[in-house]
């Protein structure tokens, strides 16, 4: 009995991973951008809240077209935020226990936070932008090439050669 094989990522998923760094980049500077002269008038968790909302619907195009090179779609669109709500949660919880904690302040502790939630922000994007590749990704049976769905016949039935 081998040992099983640990598939490393391919050329496309690094790539992937690459841009989806570029766009948070963009996405933090965004968000920074609004956090900071709103932060002048309003408290820091409301100036993060509106700059989180202004660089999520930006994330939301630069991931669809940039990231997974996919159109997007009023379901996508719509269920896009409702997945950010674990990197809302992630961030939010960053940035009190940072700001609240750890003594932090509260004009640096939203680039930390932020920084905490790239693995989940990774995941669930991908999760929402790229319906149905995970389950053709598990099966190898069920993709074809380039992971689209496979084109072939169905088996036919095996036969036993013993009488009924």
């Amino acid at each position: 009995m081998g040992r099983p094989t640990r598939r490393l990522p391919s050329a496309d998923q690094w790539g992937r991973l690459a841009r989806f760094a570029v766009v948070g980049g963009v996405n933090t500077g965004t968000f920074y951008l609004c956090y900071l002269p709103l932060h002048r008038v309003l408290p820091y968790f409301a100036a993060y809240t509106a700059g989180f909302l202004v660089s999520l619907t930006g994330s939301f195009f630069l991931n669809t077209y940039f990231t997974y090179r996919t159109r997007p779609s009023w379901r996508k669109f719509l269920l896009f935020p409702l997945t950010q709500v674990t990197n809302y949660a992630v961030q939010s919880a960053g940035l009190v226990a940072l700001v609240g904690w750890c003594g932090l302040s509260s004009t640096v502790a939203p680039l930390l936070a932020a920084l905490l939630a790239i693995p989940f922000t990774y995941l669930v994007s991908r999760r929402i932008l790229l319906p149905g590749r995970r389950k053709a990704a598990a099966d190898p049976r069920a993709a074809g090439p380039g992971g689209s769905p496979a084109q072939t016949a169905p088996s036919p039935p095996v036969r036993s050669n013993e009488p009924a």
